[in-house]
C-alpha cells in the first residue's frame, strides 16, 4: 500500500530519461538565410549551456543538438530524420523560417515527434486535425492583417490602400488577413504590387503603388525590401500612412538603414519589446536579456530580431519542459504546450500573453500597435485582437 502509483513514476519517450533531455533543432547556419540563422542559433545553444549550468531542468541536462540546414527544404528533412533517428531527440525544437518547417512537417508528425514551438507565421501550422505534433510559437501572419485591418478601419475608414507584399505564404497569408479584416469594406484596396524574395529591389513597385493614388501603403516584406521601401517612398516625397510588417519592425537592422528621418511616421504591429529601442532600455527583462547574450552568445547581435525571438522561444521550451514534470513523453509534451492561458514569457509587450488549446494552437491573439517617432516605437492605444 506504501508503494507509490504507477502513474507518479516517472514515463518517457524516446530522447528523456533520469539524467537528460534530448532536444535538437535544424537552423540556416548557412545559405540564403545564414544571416539571422547564426545569431538566432548562437543564443539558442548558449541558453540550453546557461540552463545546465543551473542544474538543468527538473534534474535533467538538456543534450541539445544544433545542425545546419542551409534554408534548404531537401536538407531541413535529411537533418530531422538525422535528429530522430540517429540521434533520437524528444523533440525539434524552434525551427526559423516556412520553408524548412513546411519541408519536415509531414515527416515529424509522420513520425509522432513535436515540432515544437516553430518560428513561422504561417497559417497552416496551426492545423491540429492534420498536424497535431506541429506547434508554433509566432503570430500567425492572417492575424496581423487582420489587426492592421481594424486599424485602417478604426482610424483611416476612407483609406485608398495600396499592398507591397511578398509572392510565398509569408506575404500571401498576411494580405489573406488584411482582406478578411477589412470585410465589406475590402474594396479599399486599391493597388496590389508583390515581389519574388530573389529581386534586387522593390523601387518598381512602390512607384506603380504611388502612380494608384495610395494614401495608405501596406507591406509585408522582408527586411532587407522594407528597408527599401521606406527609403524609397521618402525619396519620392511621398507621405502615405505606411505600415510595415511586426518581423521587419527593428530600429537597428531595418529603420537605421532606411533613415530614422525617413521611417518617423511608420506603423507596424508588435508583440515583443525591442532590444534596440531607447523605450526600454532601462526595462529589467531586457537588461537580462543582454546580459544573457553577453556571456552565453557574445557573437549574436541582441537589436537582430531573430535572436530575440529565439531567446523568447527557447523561454517558452523551458516552460513547457518544467510543466511536464517527470512525464517526459512525446504526448505529453504537446499536451502541454497546448494548454497555455495568458501565459506571459520575457520581453513580451504589457498586455500581451499566450493562450492555446487542443483545437487552436494559434498562441497569439492579440497584438499591439506602434508608431515609429523618429526615435523609438511608441504604443498605440489598447492591445488590437484579431477577432
Amino acid at each position: 500500500m506504501a508503494a507509490p502509483s504507477a502513474h507518479a513514476q516517472p514515463t518517457y519517450s524516446p530522447g528523456a530519461s533520469d539524467t537528460e533531455i534530448k532536444l535538437g533543432q535544424s537552423t540556416p547556419l548557412s545559405g540564403p538565410a545564414s544571416a539571422f540563422g547564426a545569431g538566432a542559433g548562437r543564443a539558442v545553444v548558449g541558453y540550453f549551456e546557461m540552463l545546465n549550468e543551473q542544474g538543468g531542468l527538473n534534474g535533467r541536462k538538456i543534450n541539445f543538438t544544433q545542425l545546419d540546414n542551409a534554408y534548404s527544404a531537401p536538407k531541413a528533412v535529411e537533418q530531422s530524420r538525422r535528429l530522430v533517428e540517429d540521434i533520437g531527440v524528444l523533440a525539434e525544437v524552434g525551427t526559423i523560417g516556412t520553408v524548412p518547417n513546411v519541408a519536415i512537417q509531414k515527416y515529424l508528425n509522420s513520425k509522432q515527434v513535436p515540432q515544437l514551438f516553430i518560428t513561422a507565421g504561417g497559417r497552416r501550422f496551426n492545423d491540429p486535425k492534420t498536424f497535431p505534433w506541429t506547434v508554433p510559437l509566432y503570430p500567425d501572419f492572417e492575424t496581423e492583417g487582420r489587426v492592421i485591418a481594424k486599424y485602417i478601419l478604426k482610424t483611416k475608414p476612407d483609406a485608398k490602400i495600396g499592398v507591397l507584399y511578398q509572392n510565398d505564404d509569408f506575404g500571401r497569408d498576411y494580405l489573406k488577413g488584411l482582406r478578411a479584416g477589412l470585410g465589406a469594406k475590402a474594396s479599399l484596396i486599391v493597388a496590389e504590387a508583390s515581389y519574388e524574395l530573389a529581386d534586387p529591389t522593390i523601387d518598381s513597385q512602390i512607384v506603380q503603388l504611388k502612380a494608384a493614388g495610395v494614401d495608405t501603403m501596406i507591406e509585408q516584406s522582408s527586411a532587407k525590401a522594407t528597408a527599401q521601401s521606406i527609403r524609397k517612398v521618402h525619396e519620392l516625397d511621398w507621405h502615405p500612412l505606411h505600415v510595415i510588417g511586426g518581423s521587419t519592425a527593428s530600429v537597428e537592422t531595418v529603420l537605421k538603414p532606411a533613415g530614422l528621418e525617413a521611417s518617423k511616421g511608420v506603423v507596424t504591429t508588435q508583440f515583443l519589446k525591442q532590444p534596440g529601442d531607447p523605450a526600454w532600455a532601462d526595462d529589467q527583462e531586457m537588461t537580462a536579456y543582454k546580459a544573457f547574450l553577453k556571456k552565453y552568445a557574445a557573437s549574436a547581435n541582441p537589436d537582430d530580431y531573430s535572436v530575440l525571438v529565439a531567446y523568447v522561444n527557447v523561454n517558452a521550451v523551458a516552460l513547457v519542459l518544467r510543466k511536464c514534470g517527470d512525464q517526459l513523453t512525446r504526448e505529453n509534451l504537446v499536451r502541454q504546450a497546448t494548454s497555455f492561458h495568458g501565459e506571459r514569457l520575457p520581453l513580451m509587450l504589457p498586455g500581451i500573453s499566450i493562450s492555446t488549446k487542443p483545437d487552436d494552437y494559434a498562441p497569439f491573439k492579440t497584438l499591439r500597435i506602434a508608431v515609429f517617432d523618429g526615435t523609438s516605437w511608441t504604443l498605440s492605444g489598447d492591445p488590437m485582437s484579431a477577432d
